[in-house]
């Protein structure tokens, strides 16, 4: 992180990335100083309203982030048309005016704001990607939207819709979609054993994520270790803690899913009781990142034998078949969240994105289903030996999942190994 002060010194003539925490009510025309250079800039948690008309100056801008400021209408980014990602989240964004955006834009945020209704123009977004929108009111997604045939991840939580529209479940690309805590949204309720969180004995904090954070913890009752998963009370990019934890305490068991124990009692802490996963566990894979937009990224020199492969495929096309039988949509399908041990048994977590559909509508599980072969195409790109009958089975079922004709994919069901 950088200072105005040094960027009104000169200091910071040439960089590439800009992240000033000062709260600006203000957007400073030193920024302007950089044009020839900066890439990427994140002006967010100030107190900006408002960005200079003439903002397409910074004609190198890639990445711009405004998130936790104070804006009500979405500025105008026409001319910045190396623009590719634009994050506007926790605002109180009402307005969202017709083609104010670059049409190379594949990646929009504007999770948490206070929109009703869309622009008919974002559907000139032909590269959109990625496109987070949980937490605002809107009422009806325009048809436009339609044409938006690269959308791949949709996060439509805590909304006020009252229904998906049909072209939604047929979009070619869409893998890993959201919708909990909308009125379309079937409604279930799940009674679960309570614990008083005063009878845990709380340790060290396992992880952070969107929705809340990890402990380690040890349970009198149960007399064992167990995880404690302490929830946000706020709207997180995914939607609502609460529609979280029903889903949670709704999957049932499976051998690769984390059990859920018990909820804590009580309404002054939203928490769960969950299995303890042991250390020798680890993530199969890390989150997406600037360059890589919905897919996830992995550590260099990774590689994955076909075995592991394969066993990773049988073990989450099993689990997922376990959801779907039961309604539930996890939404969040990527090998950053799988735990793998180095046994090849693993656990698919992460239900933060986790949504509720009618058990007839097979659409939304075959969206699912190409989020299953996104991850078998990212182990398949790491596997070293590209040949035989396994691998062949494999690059099959990866291109039958993908298939842009949602109705030509395969069930969870109908995958066999």
């Amino acid at each position: 992180m950088q200072t105005l002060a040094q960027l009104r010194r000169g200091e910071l003539k040439g960089v590439k990335s800009l992240t000033l925490r000062e709260n600006l009510t203000s957007f400073p025309e030193e920024i302007f100083e950089l044009s020839d250079t900066l890439e990427i800039l994140d002006l967010s948690h100030n107190a900006l309203s408002s960005l200079p008309h003439d903002i397409a100056r910074l004609k190198k801008l890639r990445i711009a982030f405004f998130s936790y400021n104070r804006f009500v209408k979405l500025p105008s980014f026409l001319g910045c048309d190396n623009l590719t990602m634009l994050g506007f989240k926790g605002n109180a964004i009402e307005e969202f005016d017709e083609d104010i955006l670059p049409l190379d834009i594949n990646w929009l945020i504007l999770t948490d704001n206070k929109l009703k209704t869309l622009p008919r123009s974002i559907g000139k977004l032909q590269k959109l990607q990625k496109f987070p929108l949980a937490g605002n009111r809107i009422e009806t997604l325009p048809d436009e939207m339609a044409t938006c045939k690269n959308l791949e991840l949709l996060r439509l939580s805590a909304n006020q819709l009252t229904e998906l529209p049909l072209w939604l479940l047929q979009l070619p690309k869409l893998s890993w979609l959201a919708f909990s805590g909308n009125p379309c949204s079937p409604k279930q309720k799940f009674e679960l054993q309570e614990i008083a969180y005063e009878s845990l004995e709380i340790k060290e904090l396992l992880g952070t994520g969107a929705s809340g954070e990890i402990f380690k913890a040890y349970s009198q009752e149960h007399e064992e270790e167990v995880a404690l998963k302490l929830f946000k009370a706020s709207i997180t990019s995914d939607g609502y803690a609460h529609d979280e934890m029903n889903i949670c305490m709704s999957v049932g068991e499976h051998p690769n899913l984390i059990k859920v124990l018990a909820k804590i009692a009580g309404d002054e802490k939203l928490g769960l009781l969950l299995e303890y996963i042991p250390s020798v566990y680890h993530n199969l894979g890390l989150p997406p990142d600037f360059e890589t937009c919905t897919r996830d990224t992995f550590h260099a020199e990774k590689t994955f034998s076909i075995e592991t492969i394969q066993a990773v495929a049988k073990a989450i096309a099993s689990a997922a078949a376990h959801l779907h039988s039961r309604g539930v949509m996890h939404g969040d399908l990527y090998a950053h969240n799988i735990l793998i041990n180095d046994d090849d048994h693993c656990y698919l977590g992460d239900f933060g994105a986790a949504s509720f559909y009618e058990l007839h509508q097979k659409e939304f599980e075959k969206i699912e289903v190409r989020a299953f072969g996104c991850l078998l195409e990212d182990m398949l790109s790491l596997c070293p030996v590209k040949e035989g009958k396994r691998y062949e089975m494999l690059e099959d079922l990866r291109e039958r999942c993908m298939s842009e004709k949602v109705e030509d994919r395969p069930l969870f069901s109908e995958i066999v190994f």
